[in-house]
């Protein structure tokens, strides 16, 4: 049976694009609202940097569960239901957490809204992917990924306009309302439709730990995506800090650094869409984007970034040099049969997004505080690790861009 398949610009697309917009908008709005917000909670200067690890920890965990959840349910219940429920439960999450009173309130309502955004990425591509020929797939993921990004830019500029980050967090959760009309008239994947009469398993998570050609597929997707989250939970969001200890007295904000950064990791997301289609090839896209990444994150240790200026450019084009992420969950999303394809893809980028807390541990306990070194060096040594695993892992990982999606996982 032959499959209908969407244009780049089809209402999947479009409407997917606008999910992610909302998710990034909530799944940013912590770190761009983090300073005001726990001062509100009575969080002083000395605590700050605890105190906001500690919720973007609980935050980073909940999508990490939620991604397991998820994506067993859109292998099983479908696609769209995935959609439906995720945007149910981050939409009033992120209501409730605009009338937070303390810091372990902010946390478990931050691990709620976790678990409700870690469906929405996955779902999406995975939707996308299956209702697309495989020659446009990553141009209809970069568009998503392009478009759900600027989700950032307005989460800034909707503090910076009302100043009350309570409001922020509750416009975000109307935004997800609005996003649940919009789903109503997107049709779920043929092939998800097709898979509900084969009698295979479906969602079944562990079959990734039963198989070690599955396992280590499965192992490799996580870790090329290992960059996106140093940069944005390290760097970009402790910019601030690392302005004082590179260069002394500044006026760096960091939301606005965040800000900046995903603007330019949405053009980094679409453009990447096209460097992959002009290869032909996921993988040499990858490397020429890691490339990027290691320059720029060489050029913010060092003594070019001296002054507030040289941190908002740098951190910007750090921003577009890890603009992988759609293809990172596309060739997720391409590596497993359609039985496992969106537990796969819903998993893949909540794992990256989880593995902040190590990667915080890493940078804050193990390194900073056991070492003494301080936050410079631990973010050196720190950044080296995360880019040695992420490029052995790019380089055993599998080709996907020819792939035919249409078959499952025995």
């Amino acid at each position: 049976m032959q499959l209908k398949q969407a244009s780049v610009f089809s209402l999947a697309v479009i409407v997917a694009a606008l999910g992610y917009f909302v998710d990034i908008y909530d799944l940013l709005l912590f770190t761009i609202v983090r300073e005001p917000s726990i001062a509100a909670l009575g969080g002083t200067d000395k605590t700050m940097v605890a105190i906001s690890t500690k919720i973007i920890n609980w935050q980073m965990i909940g999508l990490l569960l939620g991604g397991i959840i998820w994506g067993i349910m859109g292998d099983k219940k479908g696609r769209l239901s995935v959609l439906f429920g995720s945007i149910l439960l981050y939409s009033v999450a992120n209501f409730l957490t605009g009338y937070v009173n303390t810091v372990d309130q902010y946390a478990w309502a931050r691990f709620a809204a976790g678990i409700g955004l870690a469906g929405e990425l996955g779902a999406g591509i995975t939707l996308v992917s299956e209702l697309m020929p495989k020659e446009k797939r990553g141009l209809g993921t970069s568009l998503v990924a392009g478009i759900g990004l600027f989700g950032a830019v307005f989460a800034y500029y909707t503090f910076e306009f009302s100043q009350d980050w309570r409001l922020c967090y509750k416009i975000g959760g109307c935004l997800g309302v609005v996003l649940l009309v919009l789903r109503i008239s997107v049709a779920e994947s043929g092939m998800f439709n097709q898979l509900k009469t084969q009698k295979v398993q479906r969602g079944n998570f562990f079959m990734f730990f039963t198989n070690a050609t599955r396992f280590r597929k499965y192992i490799l997707a996580i870790l090329i995506g290992l960059p996106t989250w140093f940069v944005i939970g390290v760097m970009v969001n402790l910019s601030n800090r690392f302005a004082t200890a590179l260069y002394g007295n500044n006026n760096i904000d960091s939301g606005k650094a965040i800000m900046f950064a995903y603007a330019a990791i949405a053009i980094g997301d679409i453009v990447i869409g096209f460097i992959s289609q002009y290869f032909k090839s996921r993988k040499k896209a990858l490397y020429l984007f890691y490339g990027l990444t290691i320059i720029m994150g060489v050029c913010f240790f060092s003594s070019l970034n001296s002054s507030d200026t040289a941190m908002y450019l740098i951190c910007t084009l750090l921003g577009f040099s890890t603009g992988f992420w759609a293809i990172f969950v596309t060739m997720g999303a391409e590596q497993f049969g359609t039985n496992l394809r969106a537990t796969a893809a819903t998993t893949i980028p909540n794992m990256v997004r989880g593995s902040l807390p190590l990667i915080n541990l890493m940078f804050k306990d193990l390194f900073n505080d056991s070492w003494k070194w301080g936050i410079v060096k631990s973010g050196i040594v720190t950044g080296i690790i995360v880019m040695i695993i992420t490029l052995i892992a790019a380089y055993f990982s599998e080709e996907t861009f020819h792939k035919d999606l249409n078959y499952v996982e025995e």
